[in-house]
């Protein structure tokens, strides 16, 4: 007789229909996705970053296709989050599905003025605070490679959220414990992991940048072992709840990061080929976490973990 899986994920407190959400950035605020993918049969959905007032972004081209990836130099492009409440949070709250809001900022006081203004409305399961885009000159990064700094603005987010509070690591720095570590002693709820890599591509043509900010951020299946990797070593050594993502295309690739101990998963670049990616990874997981042996997606959460030293004695 073949159990049932259960698909249902938690992430702290909030509790995901399934493990699998729209990864920020990748995704707009839902309505571009409607006429391609049933929103409401996703885990949840991390909209794409939201500031005090609106970004105009980088100049263009703003991304370039590398193999197995793509560069993208987009600069958190926003309509400010007074716009974001207005025109897109009516369509966000009756999908009905968990909804994640990505929080970005230049200082640390934009970063709380965006929280604040979120703290006033109804259907946000959590904000995500963005520490780690390499695309923008001011702030982003800066605040995911210094754990002070990451802290300073975790705490700020955190004071004045008024829900749970998630932080996307970046995985250019050698800090990454250490500004998780920072951001668990500020009041983070969860971390995400991991934001794009730093890359550039040259324009043969032109003899330029293929980008017109220059460098921009890799995403896409190469760079997946480098979030397993992340996710691997954070999950270990943090104890908080981690979303993966970076890479993820297939079932199987959703269920390397929970063995690696993610707990959920966001898909973002593969929706550019496939928007049906996410569904697709929702509709095979079953059978892959039966093929390893495995009737929930909290079985299979950090399976890959050496045993903890009383389960080794006990063997």
């Amino acid at each position: 007789m073949i159990r049932d899986v259960d698909l249902t994920a938690h992430i702290g407190r909030i509790v995901l229909q399934n493990p699998v959400l729209a990864a920020s950035g990748t995704f707009g605020f839902g309505p571009e996705y409607r006429a391609h993918v049933d929103m409401r049969r996703l885990g949840g959905i991390a909209v794409k970053g939201v500031a005090v007032d609106s970004w105009s972004g980088n100049p263009p081209p703003r991304v370039w296709e590398t193999p197995s990836g793509l560069l993208n130099s987009i600069g958190l492009q926003n309509p400010g989050v007074r716009a974001f409440i207005r025109d897109d949070l009516p369509f966000l709250r009756e999908l009905g599905t968990v909804l994640v809001v990505n929080v970005i900022g230049h200082t640390v006081d934009e970063y709380r003025r965006v929280s604040e203004c979120l703290a006033r409305e109804s259907g946000i399961a959590a904000l995500e605070v963005n520490i780690s885009c390499p695309n923008i000159k001011e702030g982003g990064m800066q605040f995911g490679h210094d754990p002070d700094r990451a802290f300073e603005v975790v705490r700020a987010v955190v004071e004045t959220a008024g829900r749970p509070v998630w932080v996307k690591l970046s995985p250019n720095t050698d800090r990454v414990l250490e500004v998780g570590q920072a951001a668990q002693s500020a009041g983070a709820a969860a971390l995400t992991a991991i934001n794009t890599l730093l890359g550039m591509a040259i324009d043969l043509d032109r003899r330029r940048p293929a980008l017109g900010g220059g460098s921009g951020g890799l995403s896409g299946p190469a760079i997946r072992p480098v979030g397993v990797r992340v996710v691997y070593e954070v999950s270990r050594r943090i104890p908080l709840p981690v979303v993966g993502m970076g890479g993820i295309e297939t079932a199987r690739d959703a269920l390397e990061y929970f063995m690696a101990g993610a707990s959920a998963v966001m898909v973002g670049t593969a929706t550019f080929g496939r928007p049906d990616a996410m569904t697709r990874v929702i509709d095979d997981l079953p059978e892959i976490l039966r093929q390893y042996g495995f009737g929930s997606v909290a079985e299979a959460v950090g399976a890959a973990h050496p045993p903890a030293k009383g389960e080794a004695d006990e063997h």
